[in-house]
Order: structure tokens, then C-alpha cells, then sequence
């Protein structure tokens, strides 16, 4: 038998459409028939979703069609793109006349929908790790789910490394026993290690058990790099501001382009600037996480009828609802990893004989680096990515609590369960205990009150919900993602300065620095979402608001490093950035791979020590605060550090003559202990897990707790956590967080690895050309983002002037 061979009424559809049934969809199909899980990795625009169906499609187009019942289950990490693809999916089922009923379920479904969707689920379900979550914690999740064959996992690499993966892999798991014959299939463009991606697929570590589908290849992405016309690539900023008028040109050249900004200030800010030059009145959109449902639902469908010129997007595009008439796409700033720069760049033409085009425009002489190294990853076809790490204990905390909302469950056959799942497979008796511990009484410390006692164990030796309504209150309040808040700056005597991101709120304490609002402060205190700040008798030691950023990937910055090393390839540099590497070449010298170079000089009365680390902003930041505190403790009078993704800089009164001693790796020990503790970054990451742990909810009937109140309740409780069960199973999730995600503490100890074998540190006399881009954040506020470009030129130019003078010292 042909396990590739279609019913001839799909066949007949591909053929009437002027298609061909690709090689990857084929073998999905034969994949399926083989009984196999599958992974396919392919192309955007090579019909994956359309091959994570077929095998459906076939079922219901056989001889004899599947019963009424669940069938297939579609899971999207966003609500966007599962309304999209039921538009798309309902054509060839109303094409070809297959009795399937299509039907989405998400945050937005009416109640009366979600309840008969339980009562007659329609043959396929689209939706979301947390709707399905839900799902799976009512009474009917056993006879709603018995009859599921299939579940199709779209843009796998979007989520499976993190939170939101971890309470999929458990769904995952639960599945798979209440419909054992159950198969997974995962969907994507730019996984990096399909092997890893098969474990995560793969039940209970039978990697064998998935077959890994490699899409054909589409055609080259054509992608170019903006330059300024007739002027010099700039020094600093990242708005790229400078390149609005060739890009509203190029908007006028194409008939669609999507514009593509790594933050939602930066969005704004373009789409503004876009507006300012539209002398034609052409419709420009923008689209971001914070505008209202209603707002993102009218863009979306101008975008798919064909009615915008351009559409300024944050990452909420990023997975790629399918508008195929696309011709450009635009990537202003630094892309930060070639997996999302691919990503991105297939929103264009969506189609795999065609060549998707990409324009990246850099806003600095770093980030034009970095574009050339993420052009090369993209025409080398080499993706990116983050890595798996374990099983965050506040998303099994959630996912037990759903299970007993389900019905009674026996605690061996749960942890079996658990552990089937890749993420959860380190799971010990031990840990399960705590975990179990935890939601059944909140924990040692908070067993007294009755509140946080929600599941009990009976005679039997099977665990039962304390009491029904808790059920309710876990539906209300489950959920993976916890908005980040904005702190409130404001002085004593109540004058409010503005707000400022949690992200970077979280890293100070009392007596810290930091420049906002044209002033430098000095934090008094910090209480529930506010800091309470003084004038400060000296200058702002940390950087300001610089807003939410993605992280450069490790890939990527070896890339940069690459081309710094590569002497010949800077041919393919524009005049003056070429210039600007051979003079710091001659002038001190340029990072090898590998190696960490530090620079020391003097400049406007202070020493400044520059860190070329390339290990991402949030890697710097947590260092740049270690470091200052180690300069404090050695007297050498720390007045304050700024960070980017490629350097850290650091000046103090006196100059650090052995930056080694700065990056010994004991700092990762105590030093770095103290800081999280006595910084707010682990309170933070506390809020965030009791959450998401269901210690403390959100939401009552018909009311939902303020981010004030989610912070007064959860500060008081990790109050008396730390106290009296400092090894609270939520403490070591928070600290898990802070670590990872908060400080990125794997690449402060692969810096700290490099710093002990091959740091070279050379002291020169005035600033280096390759610490201007750096050294011009110095006190800039980015508020709204892009807005001090013009004032970082002219702060530029003065440091360029003394870096690139043709004399040594």
C-alpha cells in the first residue's frame, strides 16, 4: 500500500488549485498512517499547516468517515493565528464537501459556546496552550478527549522553550492518557535543533517514536541592508529614525509592506514619524500588544483585504497570520537572532517558489554589524534559538491543580503522567511531594490559613478538591502569562515623575542612582509599585528606562564577533564603518572570538573601564550592577555603568587596574546572591510565580484585582516565606526565574569563564572608536523610544571627534 497516496477528492482539490502536493505533506501523511509522532521543519509558504492536516483531511474524505466526536485538536500560541487558520482550513473542507466541523476556542469565546463545545465538541478545535489547559480541568475532559487522534502544535519553536511549552508538555501528557492513541505533530520554519525539539515531542523520551519531516526548500529570501543616502551610518540610537524618508519611498514602490519594530514605543514612534512624511495620505496601520482586541481585529482584516499600504508590528506578527500579498518586509534595528529575522522576513509573499523580501535598517554602526551577520545567517539558511531547560515548578503546580478540578486523581499514577512529559521527566519523589505539599496547604508556613487549602487526601489515598468552588476560582485565574507592571517615580511629598518598566525597576534598591525625567535621583524606597526617589547629590550610576528588549542570541553575537575578525570581509562595509573598525584596529584593537577585551581610558575627569562582552543587555546590566559594587568595596568610587548588547561601560573616580579582579567567579556566588535578594528582581519574579502557582489570583466573580493589590498580596506572602520557609517550593521557582530569565545568569558564567583564560585589557589614553556606540547612552532617556536619537548624534560627534583623531597617544 502507497502510505503517501491521497483520496483522489484531495488530489482533484490540489489540481483544481494549480498545486502539487509537496514532498513534507506527503510524508506527513505517511508518517501518520505509520502510527509515528512527527516533526516538520519547513520553509514559510511551504503549506506546513496544510500538512499538519492532512492525515484529517484524509480521515474525513476516506470511505468511512470518522464519527461525531473530537478528531483533531490545533494548538497556536496565538489567538490570531487560530482564527486565521480556520479561515483557511474552512476552503478545502467546504471545497471538497468533508463533513468536518471547524470550530476556535479561546479567552474570547462566549461562555455559551465553551460550554456546548464540551457538552458536542465539533470534530476540530483550534487553541491555545491555556484554553486547552482549561479544557482538560472539567469533569468532561475524559469524554470530550477519548476519541482525539491527533494534535497539530503550530510555530512549535514560538513557546516550547519556555512557560507556556512546559503547561503544553503537560496537556501533552494528559492527553495522551485519556486518548492513548493519540499522535503529536509540531509545526515550524526556524527550529535550530530539530533533536531537541523531537524529545520535547516525544512521550515518555521515545524520540524514535517521532519521525522528523524536513520541508522541501524554498526559494532565497532576498534580503538588503539600508545605508544612509550620502551620509554616514550613525554612531548611536536604535530608532533608526534617519531612514524614514527612503522607507516611506519604498512603501510607495510596493504595494505592501510590513514594518516590522522590537518594541511597542518603537512601533509608535515609526508609525508617527511615517505619518509626519505621508504628503500622499497612503493608510498606514500599526498593530502591538497594547492596543484594545478591537483595535488589532480591525488592522488585521484591512491587512487581509488589502486596504493598508504599510503596517508598523511589534513581534504580535511575528507568527505569520497568512496575508499573501506581502511584497516587503522591513526590520528596523538590530533583528537580535536569524531564527526571528526568518520568521519575520516570511510574512512576505508567503509562497515557496517565491523570494520573500526583507530590508533591514540598522540604527547604529553595532547594529549595521549585526544585520550583516544576520543576513549571512538567513542566506546560509542557519537558525537560532533558545535552549530547553526543565520544568518550571509553578506551571506543575497549575497543571496538578487543574487535574483535581478534573476529579479525584491517585498520586503514583499522576507523577507517571508528569514524568512521561520530556520537561518533567527530572521529577523525583521529592520534588512531587513539595509540589503536592504546596497545593494543598500553600506550605509550611501558610497552612494555618484555610484559603490556601485546596486539595486534601483521603482515606483512600486519592486526592480530591477541598471544595468545589475551588474549581471555579482555578479557571478564573490559570494562565501562563502575567503582564508586567509600570513603577510609578515619584518623590516623597507625592510629585509622580513618571513610570518606568518593571524590568528595570526590579534591579535597583535603596541608594542606587539612576538619571529619569532629566534629573538623577537617588531610590529611597521601593513598596508595592512605586519608588519613592530624593534628589541625588550626584550624578545618575545606572542607566534610565530603555524599555523592553529582546535578547541578542548567543548565535548571533558569535556572528558579529566573526566579522570583527574577518579583515578581508570588510570590503563589503560602507566607507565609514570600515573606517571606524580599521582605526580602532590601529587605535587599541578588536575583540577576537573568544576572547573578552576590556578597555581602559580616561575621559571628561573620570576613568572609564569598557566591557566588550557580547552577551546581551541583560547579561550586562546584571554585571554592570555586580561590578560597581565590587569598585565601591575596593574604593575606587563607582559613578555609574550603561549597557548594550555588545559592551558594558563602567567610570568611577579612580581607574580599575585589574578588570580580572572585577570578573573573579566567586561574583556569581555571594555577590550576586545579595544582589537579587536585596534588589527587587526576586520579589518580582515571586509575583509572577505565585500567580501562575495559584497562590495568589487575579480575578474574583466579576472582579479583577488591581496590579497594586496582585503586588501588596504577594509581597506580604513572600514576606513570611522568606522568614519562615525560605525553601518554599515558589522561593525556588522565583529564584529559578531571576536567574534565567531577569539576569540571563548562564551567559554572566560563560562571560566569567572567557574573563578567567583569555581577557586582554589594554589602557589607552582617550576613547576608542568601538566605545563611542556605548558611550553615548550615557543619561539618554528613551522616552518615547527613538525620541533622543538626535541629541545622541550630537553627543557622537563630540566622542567621535576625540576616538577617530589620527594621532595616537
Amino acid at each position: 500500500m502507497d502510505t503517501t497516496r491521497l483520496p483522489q477528492v484531495i488530489e482533484d482539490w490540489f489540481a483544481g488549485r494549480g498545486w502539487r502536493v509537496r514532498r513534507h505533506q506527503r510524508d506527513m501523511l505517511a508518517a501518520s498512517r505509520a502510527g509515528l509522532h512527527a516533526l516538520l521543519v519547513a520553509d514559510t509558504g511551504a503549506g506546513k499547516t496544510l500538512a499538519g492536516f492532512l492525515p484529517t483531511l484524509a480521515d474525513f474524505a476516506g470511505d468511512a468517515p470518522p464519527e461525531d466526536g473530537l478528531h483533531t485538536l490545533y494548538v497556536s500560541p496565538l489567538k490570531a493565528l487560530a482564527h486565521d487558520v480556520q479561515r483557511n482550513l474552512l476552503t478545502p473542507v467546504e471545497d471538497m464537501g468533508l463533513p468536518i466541523r471547524v470550530e476556535t476556542r479561546s479567552g474570547d469565546t462566549p461562555s455559551d459556546r465553551k460550554a456546548r463545545q464540551r457538552a458536542k465538541p465539533p470534530h476540530v478545535l483550534l487553541t491555545t496552550p491555556e484554553s486547552l489547559s482549561l479544557l482538560l480541568s472539567y469533569p468532561e475532559a475524559a469524554t470530550v478527549f477519548a476519541s482525539l487522534k491527533r494534535v497539530v502544535i503550530d510555530e512549535v519553536h514560538a513557546f516550547a522553550t519556555g512557560k507556556r511549552g512546559d503547561l503544553l508538555a503537560l496537556s501533552l501528557a494528559r492527553l495522551q492518557a485519556l486518548a492513548p492513541a493519540m499522535r503529536r505533530v509540531a509545526l515550524s520554519a526556524t527550529v535550530a535543533d530539530p533533536e531537541a525539539f523531537r524529545a520535547w515531542l516525544a512521550p515518555w523520551g521515545d524520540i524514535d517514536s517521532v519521525a522528523l519531516v524536513e520541508g522541501e526548500a524554498g526559494a532565497p529570501a532576498e534580503v538588503e541592508i539600508l545605508v544612509p543616502e550620502g551620509e554616514r551610518v550613525p554612531w548611536g540610537g536604535h530608532a533608526a529614525a534617519w531612514a524614514v524618508p527612503q522607507l516611506y519611498q519604498a512603501i510607495k514602490a510596493n504595494r505592501t509592506t510590513l514594518i516590522f519594530t522590537n518594541t511597542r514605543f518603537l512601533a509608535e514612534y515609526i508609525f508617527q514619524l511615517l505619518w509626519d512624511v505621508n504628503e500622499d495620505k497612503l493608510p498606514i496601520g500599526i498593530h502591538h500588544g497594547s492596543l484594545s482586541k478591537e483595535a488589532r481585529r480591525k488592522v488585521e482584516g484591512a491587512m487581509a483585504r488589502g486596504e493598508l499600504r504599510a503596517l508598523v508590528a511589534t513581534a504580535s506578527l511575528d507568527l505569520g497570520v497568512d496575508w499573501g500579498d506581502i511584497d516587503m518586509v522591513v526590520q528596523m534595528g538590530a533583528p537580535k537572532g536569524s531564527s526571528r529575522l526568518l520568521q519575520r522576513i516570511g510574512r512576505a509573499n508567503h509562497r515557496l517558489d517565491a523570494p520573500s523580501r526583507a530590508l533591514l535598517v540598522p540604527g547604529n554602526r553595532f547594529e549595521f554589524l549585526e544585520a550583516l551577520a544576520a543576513k549571512d545567517a538567513v542566506d546560509e539558511g542557519r537558525r537560532d534559538g533558545e535552549d530547553f531547560r526543565p520544568g518550571a515548578l509553578d506551571v506543575l503546580a497549575q497543571h496538578v491543580m487543574g487535574c483535581a478540578c478534573a476529579g479525584p486523581f491517585e498520586e503514583a499514577a499522576l507523577l507517571a503522567e508528569v514524568r512521561s512529559s520530556h520537561a518533567y521527566a527530572w521529577v523525583d519523589e521529592a520534588a512531587w511531594a513539595r509540589v503536592l505539599e504546596f497545593v494543598a496547604t500553600g506550605g509550611y508556613a501558610l497552612r494555618a490559613y484555610d484559603r490556601f487549602k485546596r486539595i486534601v487526601r483521603g482515606r483512600d489515598g486519592v486526592w480530591r478538591l477541598t471544595h468545589p468552588e475551588h474549581a471555579a476560582r482555578h479557571r478564573l485565574n490559570a494562565g501562563i502569562i502575567v503582564d508586567s507592571e509600570m513603577l510609578e517615580v515619584r518623590f516623597r511629598n507625592g510629585r509622580a515623575l513618571g513610570k518606568v518598566e518593571e524590568n528595570f525597576g526590579a534591579s535597583l534598591r535603596p541608594g542606587d542612582t539612576f538619571r529619569f525625567a532629566g534629573m538623577d535621583l537617588e531610590v529611597e524606597s521601593l513598596r508595592d509599585l512605586e519608588i519613592v526617589v530624593r534628589a541625588a547629590k550626584s550624578a545618575g550610576q545606572i542607566p534610565s528606562y530603555m524599555g523592553a528588549r529582546l535578547p541578542l542570541t548567543t548565535h548571533l553575537a558569535d556572528r558579529v564577533q566573526a566579522l570583527l575578525a574577518d579583515r578581508t570581509g570588510w570590503a563589503r562595509l560602507p566607507d565609514d564603518v570600515r573606517e571606524w573598525l580599521e582605526v580602532q584596529d590601529w587605535r587599541s584593537r578588536l575583540p577576537a572570538p573568544g576572547e573578552l577585551l576590556v578597555e581602559s581610558f580616561p575621559h571628561g575627569g573620570r576613568a572609564y573601564t569598557v566591557y566588550y562582552t557580547f552577551e546581551g543587555w541583560n547579561a550586562n546590566q546584571s554585571l554592570g550592577m555586580l561590578i560597581t559594587r565590587r569598585m565601591e568595596d575596593a574604593g575606587l568610587g563607582p559613578l555609574g555603568f550603561v549597557a548594550n548588547d555588545y559592551a558594558l561601560a563602567v567610570w568611577g573616580l579612580k581607574p580599575v587596574e585589574d578588570p580580572a579582579a572585577m570578573l573573579s567567579p566567586a561574583i556569581l556566588t555571594h555577590e550576586f546572591v545579595e544582589w537579587v535578594q536585596n534588589s527587587y528582581l526576586l520579589r518580582r519574579a515571586f509575583r509572577e510565580v505565585a500567580v501562575i502557582g495559584g497562590l495568589v489570583e487575579r480575578q474574583h466573580p466579576g472582579k479583577r484585582k488591581s496590579g497594586r493589590q496582585v503586588t501588596f498580596s504577594t509581597d506580604l506572602i513572600y514576606d513570611v516565606l522568606r522568614k519562615y520557609e525560605p525553601d518554599h517550593v515558589l522561593i525556588e521557582a522565583a529564584w529559578a526565574d531571576a536567574r534565567t530569565r531577569m539576569t540571563d545568569v548562564g551567559r554572566l558564567a560563560d562571560l566569567l569563564d572567557r574573563a578567567a583564560g583569555q581577557l586582554v585589557h589594554v589602557e589607552l589614553d582617550r576613547v576608542t572608536p568601538l566605545a563611542v556606540p556605548v558611550l553615548v547612552m550615557i543619561g539618554r532617556e528613551t522616552l518615547p523610544a527613538g525620541a533622543a536619537d538626535d541629541e545622541l548624534l550630537v553627543e557622537a560627534e563630540s566622542l567621535a571627534a576625540a576616538a577617530m583623531r589620527p594621532t595616537r597617544g
